[in-house]
């Protein structure tokens, strides 16, 4: 019964929340392993209510033993929330719903490139501009894009040309959740840009089969995917002598404008994100680097030097 519940769960996530795959599939990994332990307590013990607390107890305690983090265990039971709320839509279900327990874990810190590296990574314009032209040009743009505007990488391989508005240097990302939102490119990059687009058009003219009007594209003329833009960014890391992820560009980006003092709403915006809270990690980040200046530089901080 909750097997159905759940496939309907996921639909809804899918149709009406308009939820990416790859966020419906993570929902769809963290619960069906509970529906079916669920459906094998409510087998081995029928005269148990089907939310006896003792299940989700039992379940946590097995998982825990499994070697599955505390940070894990959290993320379930946030999809467990949502699961249980999707429930609660119906009255009926009420005896499926658990009290979930608030599970601790030590915030990881987002990595970040500094300032002077990233400025360095970006200073010289693509490698290998001659040989490989538009290739060296892509891959230069989707870095200096996702460390410029802050978008995710889903977000930088969905743009399309009629998103970016040339005359206000904006470009319209859809971000989670389908939200539409407007981010700025600096005028350096939109001149970098520009010369990006004219490579661009001679590529998508010699393609054998009509380009696609995504802004990169992949050697057959189709949008790069999330994998593509994954290796082009750690090997164009790699071709510099560092190593960096897409997600470490997007938490640079935020990081250096929390460093160089702009407005953490003005931030969030940016970002996309929905919550506050999830920006305000990034005050945590500068906090920690001024106090490892602290203690390198002043000499009563008790770092030995």
């Amino acid at each position: 019964m909750l097997v159905k519940k759940l496939d309907a769960f996921l639909k809804d996530l899918t149709e009406i929340r308009r939820r990416s795959p790859r966020t419906v599939e993570a929902y769809r990994r963290d619960l069906h392993p509970w529906v079916t332990f669920l459906s094998e307590q409510h087998q081995a013990v029928p005269s148990a209510p089907p939310n006896d607390p003792l299940f989700l107890r039992i379940y946590l305690r097995q998982r825990a033993e499994q070697g599955v983090s505390n940070r894990s265990l959290a993320r379930f039971l946030s999809a467990l929330s949502g699961f249980q709320k999707f429930l609660l839509r119906d009255s009926r279900n009420k005896k499926f719903v658990f009290t979930i327990p608030r599970v601790k874990y030590a915030e990881k810190l987002p990595s970040f490139l500094p300032q002077a590296e990233t400025g360095r990574l970006l200073q010289d314009g693509p490698a290998d501009r001659k040989k490989y032209k538009y290739q060296a040009w892509r891959d230069y743009m989707m870095v200096a894009l996702l460390y410029v505007t802050g978008v995710r990488r889903e977000e930088l391989v969905g743009i399309r040309l009629a998103d970016i508005d040339h005359q206000r240097a904006l470009i319209r990302v859809v971000g989670k959740g389908r939200r539409e939102r407007l981010v700025p490119v600096g005028e350096v990059t939109m001149t970098d840009l520009r010369h990006y687009l004219a490579e661009r058009e001679t590529f998508a003219a010699g393609c054998k089969t009509p380009a696609t009007a995504h802004l990169f594209l992949n050697p057959s003329g189709r949008a790069v995917s999330v994998r593509t833009a994954d290796r082009v960014v750690k090997q164009f890391g790699r071709a510099h002598g560092l190593e960096f992820t897409p997600h470490t560009l997007r938490h640079s980006f935020a990081t250096h404008l929390l460093e160089n003092g702009a407005d953490l709403m003005l931030i969030k915006e940016i970002l996309g994100h929905s919550s506050l809270s999830t920006t305000q990690r990034y005050t945590h980040v500068t906090a920690e680097v001024m106090k490892r200046v602290y203690q390198q530089a002043h000499p009563r901080s008790g770092s030995k030097k």
